[in-house]
């Protein structure tokens, strides 16, 4: 239910709103809207990669869990609100930044509940449903949202801008909706029981983090997924929250990107579900690696074919069939391969690889779009990181199969 919820924001964060900030840029005269949002899309992603594994480690005491995702799922949802506020480009910037935080954190909480609601060999399944549902669920509210922008223009009193503004409200309302049954039911069965109380796991929060980040290293399986992992989800991540940004700045139709994202969450829905029973079959591992190998593809297409509305309708389709299953498949393998009582605790490192590389991702593809002047070769770097992490998963041992 909180895929349904939280996916709705992505959708919308991925499809109208860097078109929305566009307009906010032109109407002030201001520069590229793909090395400006991804220099937004850095600063959320880096706030989150130090705040985590802190945050994480305090989580994992008894009844502390939900309690900081519930913190960051109420940001993400003021801040949605406050997106539907007259703003300039830059506060509409700052506090979509704050919702991305917001998001991303509860988002991290989420993840580490997956070892509470179900066992290691349900865990790919349920795992690739919540990403399966979240993406058709999703949609309703964005066709809504879509419908209501695109009807602007005829509505009385009301023009594109306000009919955007009014789609985040929309958003929020629906998040928050699919986040109540959550909150009613879930319970937390794995944590640590060394502190009783707050005060003293912020106390040893510290010394804790150093024993697990000691932990990880000296467990080469665990060590060498996670590597391959900070370099593919790089390229997961930065496709997903650059892609309408670099359509747009190729001059592609706002009508066309945002039907073809649309056509991305349908493609997803069964795609993902499939992965997870490819996974039951073949393994979490030989299928992540099927899903690197592809992004591989995705990304060569667009850097050097992707010029029109067809390609990116292409491009769309390719990456709804593996979106969804790496990022379902890397949250249940992971869970699989850590200690449970410290899920949460390692789910802090878990997004210090995954939101530092997403850093790393944006950051790359703004800075050579910005020096060069062709967004193409900013994607095109995208590539070497996926090589880095094939790398790496080729010396992994899987520790989920027998010898």
């Amino acid at each position: 239910m909180y895929d349904v919820g939280n996916s709705a924001f992505v959708l919308l964060s991925t499809a109208v709103v860097p078109i929305y900030a566009d307009s906010l840029l032109e109407a002030a005269g201001q520069g590229n809207i793909v090395s400006t949002w991804g220099y937004a899309q850095t600063v959320a992603s880096l706030v989150i990669a130090l705040l985590m594994p802190i945050l994480g480690s305090i989580a994992d005491v008894q009844g502390m869990k939900v309690r900081f995702f519930l913190g960051f799922f109420l940001t993400g949802v003021v801040m949605c609100l406050g997106m539907a506020l007259p703003l300039g480009w830059l506060a509409f910037l700052v506090v979509y930044v704050l919702a991305t935080i917001g998001l991303n954190g509860s988002l991290t909480f989420y993840d580490s509940m997956l070892i509470d609601t179900t066992s290691n060999e349900r865990m790919d399944k349920v795992s690739s449903h919540g990403y399966a549902w979240g993406y058709v669920g999703s949609t309703i509210p964005f066709i809504a949202c879509i419908a209501l922008i695109f009807a602007g223009p005829s509505l009385p009193g009301l023009d594109t801008a306000a009919c955007t503004r009014i789609s985040f409200v929309i958003t929020a309302a629906w998040w928050v909706a699919f986040t109540v049954p959550l909150l009613r039911s879930y319970r937390q069965v794995h944590y640590r029981t060394t502190a009783d109380h707050t005060a003293e796991a912020v106390r040893g929060t510290f010394r804790e983090l150093a024993g697990t980040f000691r932990s990880i290293a000296a467990n080469k399986p665990l060590l060498l997924f996670m590597l391959a992992f900070f370099f593919y989800i790089d390229a997961v991540n930065t496709v997903i929250s650059m892609s309408t940004s670099y359509g747009t700045q190729l001059g592609i139709d706002s009508t066309q990107l945002v039907v073809a994202l649309l056509v991305t969450q349908f493609v997803a829905f069964p795609c993902a579900i499939l992965y997870g029973r490819l996974a039951g079959r073949f393994g979490a591992k030989p299928m992540i690696v099927a899903a690197v190998v592809a992004y591989l593809c995705i990304v060569m297409f667009a850097a050097f074919f992707l010029k029109s509305a067809v390609e990116f309708w292409i491009l769309a389709v390719l990456v709804g069939m593996f979106q969804g299953g790496i990022q379902a498949l890397s949250r249940s393998y992971y869970g699989k391969i850590i200690p449970k009582d410290r899920a949460n605790e390692y789910y802090g490192f878990y997004d210090i690889f995954g939101k530092t590389a997403s850093v790393l991702g944006t950051f790359l593809v703004a800075t050579t779009t910005s020096l060069t002047g062709d967004a193409s070769l900013g994607v095109l770097s995208i590539a070497i990181l996926l090589v880095l992490a094939l790398i790496f998963l080729g010396l992994q041992k899987d520790p989920t199969r027998a010898s």
